[in-house]
């Protein structure tokens, strides 16, 4: 079998229509940042979005997924990334994400120690859809099956962090972050 090769950049592809509504929100934000806490704040919130928002940019283009001989290589974006050998490999699944209308899916292998990892590259959206991560996923399975022995594949028990999906997660720093600014606000007055 060939080996497979799964990269962020070709998945990612801002849309116009997307990346409208983001600056539109930002300005938004900016606008009151001005309003409220004046122009040097404005630039500290706007150094704070480039410096969170950039780098994570640039990680999720730069990642990507290889699945070969040797096992299921994964990379973040820094570095050469880890390798995975193939018994350390005991499940190989889909997780489906749900939100605000929007689904996702993300392949993801489950480890021999419990962990989890997710395959940049190897992933679809409403918002980024890809239309061959079925027939992606089912070559990664192919690779799988023929590479370990039936008894060492192992589905593994669901736990609480199966429940905690990244909306929820996300909703959550969100709440954070605004309970923050506005004790910080507080505080300046």
């Amino acid at each position: 079998m060939n080996e497979l090769v799964f990269r962020g950049k070709d998945m990612f592809r801002p849309s116009w229509s997307h990346l409208s509504v983001v600056l539109l929100a930002l300005a938004a934000l900016e606008g009151v940042t001005v309003l409220k806490l004046g122009v040097a704040a404005m630039f500290w919130t706007s150094g704070g979005t480039l410096a969170l928002a950039l780098p994570a940019f640039v990680v999720a283009w730069r990642s990507w997924s290889r699945v070969g001989a040797d096992g299921i290589t994964v990379c973040w974006g820094i570095g050469s990334g880890r390798t995975y050998p193939w018994q350390e490999i005991r499940w190989i699944d889909v997780r489906e994400t749900k939100g605000n209308g929007t689904r996702s899916y993300a392949a993801r292998i489950f480890l021999v120690n419990g962990r989890r990892r997710s395959l940049p590259g190897l992933q679809t959206s409403t918002l980024y859809p890809i239309e061959e991560f079925q027939t992606n996923f089912q070559r990664v399975l192919d690779w799988w099956e023929s590479s370990t022995p039936g008894v060492e594949r192992v589905q593994p028990r669901k736990q609480v962090r199966d429940r905690i999906t990244p909306q929820v997660a996300g909703v959550l720093l969100a709440v954070v972050l605004i309970v923050a600014t506005v004790l910080v606000v507080a505080a300046r007055r």
